[in-house]
């Protein structure tokens, strides 16, 4: 049974369903008066002085894929109810994020990508989700999301079916959309970066739409001037430990990045939203009992 916590868009009801969302179609196919429930209309064409007859999916069918290509995305449950109207933006830096996540699904494909960065919490999945949601089942394009450390263990277990790497990016690759989520978390080992080269060089390449969310700041490889000098031991661990996206991926995914996607920061300052929900759902205590 679908989760009592469900949103309406326009026909369709998104819900949660395991670890995923999930939508589905009001009407059946087979109560639809359009096509007789077959799933086709049959109609007319002209061309050349002659005339055609063609047949083609009926409203109620298309509705129906879009629905399962959308379950097929795999885009959190936790953010079933992700939509540009429920992200409420709490200063001037997310709310041009939420313009730039939105002008982005309203004028696809004539665009390109985004990323957005900022402290856990404020809102960067949510606007990942509601850009894929609106594009599966208002578009029709074909959209995937992955959380990055998620994608770094499906491989290795894959590793141990015989499966390789490229198998699994492949998929991934193809999609007209795909949102990488967590973007520079893990151990930056040669693995990851390897595998996150894959995949953003096979999109990058193929001129396929790719957004991102990470917790690591935007700013340009030149800010590591800063530092002075460091010995080859420490510039690996500062590496490690560097709250810069550019040395967590490497300056060429981050050259790439530039190229494919339109930047946007949140201040350090945003508010956690999970943690002031819960604050504020939080009962109030009672007198203490002794």
């Amino acid at each position: 049974m679908p989760s009592p916590r469900a949103c309406e868009m326009s026909g369709y009801t998104v819900s949660r369903q395991g670890d995923f969302a999930s939508a589905s179609v009001a009407q059946r196919i087979a109560d639809c008066a359009e096509c007789g429930g077959t799933g086709l209309l049959r109609g007319t064409v002209s061309g050349n002085g002659r005339s055609y007859d063609v047949v083609q999916p009926c409203p109620r069918s298309q509705m129906v894929a879009r629905a399962r290509a959308f379950d097929e995305a795999h885009l959190p449950a936790v953010h079933a109810n992700a939509g540009f109207d429920t992200y409420r933006p709490s200063n001037a830096e997310q709310a041009r994020a939420h313009q730039v996540a939105r002008d982005f699904a309203l004028r696809f494909p004539q665009v390109r990508g985004f990323i957005v960065s900022g402290p856990v919490g404020t809102g960067k999945t949510h606007l990942l989700c509601a850009s894929l949601k609106h594009l599966a089942l208002e578009v029709g394009a074909r959209v995937a999301y992955v959380e990055i450390s998620l994608l770094y263990a499906q491989i290795r277990r894959g590793f141990q079916d015989g499966r390789s790497g490229g198998e699994i990016i492949q998929p991934l690759s193809q999609v007209d959309v795909l949102a990488i989520d967590e973007l520079g978390k893990g151990r930056g080992s040669a693995f990851e970066l390897d595998t996150l080269d894959e995949l953003i060089a096979r999109r990058y390449n193929s001129g396929r739409l790719t957004l991102f969310a990470t917790n690591y700041s935007l700013k340009s490889p030149e800010d590591r001037a800063q530092r002075g000098y460091l010995s080859t031991e420490t510039l690996v661990d500062a590496t490690r430990e560097s709250k810069l996206l550019c040395d967590r991926v490497g300056d060429r995914i981050y050259s790439r990045l530039c190229e494919m996607c339109e930047f946007v920061e949140l201040p350090a300052n945003t508010a956690d939203q999970r943690r002031t929900r819960g604050l504020a759902e939080r009962p109030p205590s009672g007198p203490s009992r002794r």
